[in-house]
């Protein structure tokens, strides 16, 4: 899968690309598949619900899981990613949030970037948020929700709330935007948010303003995010640094492989 110039023009202004249905059937069936064996793995990769024993995400899936090692070098996953940042990227972060059905909790509005810049010291914005629709996404199940062209105005908030929500990783509770902050936002932005059947792609900017709601449908939305960063931008710990779970620790350039990740996975297994 290749980026048009178009496609491109309009990630750089929006601040997201949807591509819908990158993946097929067979291959987001794999994906669940996996990420339902990850949250049996016991750790601290495990991120629960306030509410109860339900899983809010899952860090660092890709160490795991043979599917998701596969699929963080796909040609449509990784060669989308160095036309709009750089061909030298490693994954600084892999992430599946869950929304599980009736009651999947909200994600305060925020900027990813202001997380990286507080938690880990991160020089630039030199990232590319991919996040895959393992679930079919629609307005009902809680979606991720953009405001377009909110990227170009750098960052809303710089510093973070003085008691952290979770403390296995930085929340976005922790960075939420004031109302005021984010109705002056959406007065002048606008709000979008790209909708599609599992297996869709939208790429986004580590500054862009996203937040989501919570889930009350009857239908689960578990999203994959994996969050490219470029080699020469990385971070610069004053103190004990994030665990790897949360920011991974190998920084050697990514090579997209030649074939879809399932296809190269069946050729090993063989």
């Amino acid at each position: 899968m290749r980026l048009t110039e178009e496609q491109i023009t309009r990630y750089h202004e929006d601040g997201f690309l949807l591509v819908e249905s990158a993946l097929d059937e067979q291959e987001v069936e794999r994906l669940r598949a996996a990420f339902l064996r990850d949250c049996e793995v016991p750790g601290p990769q495990v991120i629960r619900e306030e509410s109860g024993d339900r899983v809010r995400a899952v860090y660092a899936s890709h160490h795991r899981q043979p599917e998701y090692a596969g699929l963080i070098r796909d040609p449509r996953v990784l060669g989308p990613v160095r036309r709009l940042l750089t061909d030298d990227v490693y994954v600084y972060q892999f992430k599946i949030n869950a929304k599980p059905a009736f009651g999947g909790e909200k994600w305060s509005w925020h900027q990813d970037y202001a997380a990286w810049r507080i938690a880990d010291r991160l020089p630039a914005p030199s990232q590319v948020n991919v996040a895959v629709f393992l679930d079919t996404v629609d307005e009902f199940n809680g979606p991720v929700i953009f405001l377009p062209g909110s990227h170009r105005s750098g960052l809303v908030r710089d510093g973070r709330s003085a008691e952290a929500k979770s403390a296995q990783h930085l929340d976005p509770d922790d960075i939420a935007l004031a109302p005021e902050q984010l109705s002056a936002l959406v007065a002048e932005r606008g709000m979008v948010s790209p909708k599609g059947p599992a297996g869709s792609l939208v790429f986004f900017s580590p500054e862009i303003v996203h937040g989501s709601a919570p889930n009350m449908s009857p239908f689960p939305r578990r999203l994959l995010i994996t969050t490219y960063n470029d080699t020469s931008n990385l971070p610069r710990w004053a103190g004990e640094p994030r665990p790897d779970y949360v920011v991974c620790r190998d920084n050697e350039p990514l090579r997209v492989l030649d074939v879809p990740f399932l296809q190269a996975l069946e050729g090993a297994n063989a």
